[in-house]
């Protein structure tokens, strides 16, 4: 959340650096606005995943298994795997869902595969957890396929209310929860999309920087969140996730959750108002361990570390994994935040 942070030591130091960063702030939080018309509706669709989007481990695999029916791609069998086990082969759920994919075990003795050849199926093994996931869903899609509508819509309903339902309804069923799952999955999957074209600006994020702005100079805390009993200090993770409450979105509370709430824009097309992170394992975003919000030129605000203040650092380091371009309904899809 911020402890990892001790190298970076730069600070925009006296009265007239900070007034000049501010004002280029200013100008930059105006751009937002200008550049937000330009590139509306100028987003294209994925062709595979998201630089550093699924740990290293197993990108290969979500690659291969997520092209195994037309209903899937890679970007939703990863949604999925996210959704299911924040890529843990080892969960288990109160339910006994079991593996990275949380089959249940009478399901994964009826459609769990062998994935890797080894000649056996192990719901504990990611290679078979993985390829199975893809294969069920491919199933589904086979049982839905008379349905009218969108035949991924059509499968995922099928994954959640059954395929039954899905036949009888004609399409997605109007269940509340059936159509928050769709709705969920679809929506994640863009956070692990790698865009063939612009990722269109977050609307909020001039409000975001604008906290994290009136934040600076305040001593950082391990473990703030901004209370009044923490007296209205921060950790790197507890500032974004102020900033962006600030305008109505929530994002969760640790800082390798926060992720996934959006696209991943390159480090070329970063604008004020995108999260920005920095990682142990470059390619692993389990091992992100600080977070700041970009304002531009190359600057970002955060909370660094333990005897440090919110202040302006520079993001190119060794350790920048990527960035974030936070969405309200990125944001809602996470695991653990409430789904619209």
């Amino acid at each position: 959340m911020g402890e990892g942070w001790g190298v970076r030591k730069f600070w925009v130091a006296g009265g007239l650096g900070v007034g000049l960063v501010l004002c280029l702030l200013g100008l930059l939080v105006i751009g937002t606005y200008t550049v937000a018309a330009g590139l509306a509706g100028a987003g294209g669709r994925a062709l595979g995943l998201a630089k550093g989007a699924v740990p290293a481990e197993y990108q290969q695999l979500v690659q291969k298994w997520g092209t195994l029916c037309p209903a899937i791609s890679p970007p939703l069998l990863a949604a999925q795997l996210y959704q299911e086990s924040g890529w843990n082969p080892r969960a288990q759920s109160p339910a006994s869902a079991q593996g990275m994919a949380q089959f249940i075990p009478g399901t994964w003795q009826t459609h769990g595969i062998d994935g890797n050849g080894d000649g056996k199926k192990d719901v504990w093994d990611p290679q078979d957890a993985i390829a199975s996931a893809a294969s069920y869903d491919c199933e589904l899609a086979g049982y839905v396929k008379g349905a009218p509508g969108n035949a991924t819509h059509n499968m995922l309903a099928a994954y959640n209310a059954g395929a039954y339902r899905v036949i009888q309804y004609n399409g997605v069923p109007p269940y509340r929860e059936t159509q928050n799952y769709v709705k969920t999955i679809t929506t994640l999957a863009k956070s692990f999309e790698a865009p063939s074209g612009p990722v269109a600006p977050s609307k909020q994020a001039a409000g975001a920087i604008y906290f994290a702005q009136e934040k600076l100079g305040t001593r950082y805390l391990w473990g703030g969140t901004g209370t009044a009993a923490q007296g209205g200090r921060f950790d790197c993770s507890g500032l974004t996730q102020a900033a962006y409450r600030s305008v109505g979105i929530e994002l969760p509370r640790v800082a390798n959750d926060q992720w996934n709430a959006g696209a991943h824009p390159k480090r070329d097309e970063l604008l004020p108002g995108d999260l920005v992170f920095f990682a142990y394992n470059l390619k692993d975003p389990r091992s992100i361990h600080h977070v700041g919000i970009y304002v531009g030129g190359g600057y970002m605000i955060n909370a660094p570390y333990t005897g440090a203040v919110i202040r302006f650092d520079k993001i190119d380091s060794p350790d920048y994994i990527g960035a974030t371009r936070v969405t309200s309904d990125g944001a809602k899809a996470l695991p653990g935040t409430n789904a619209a």
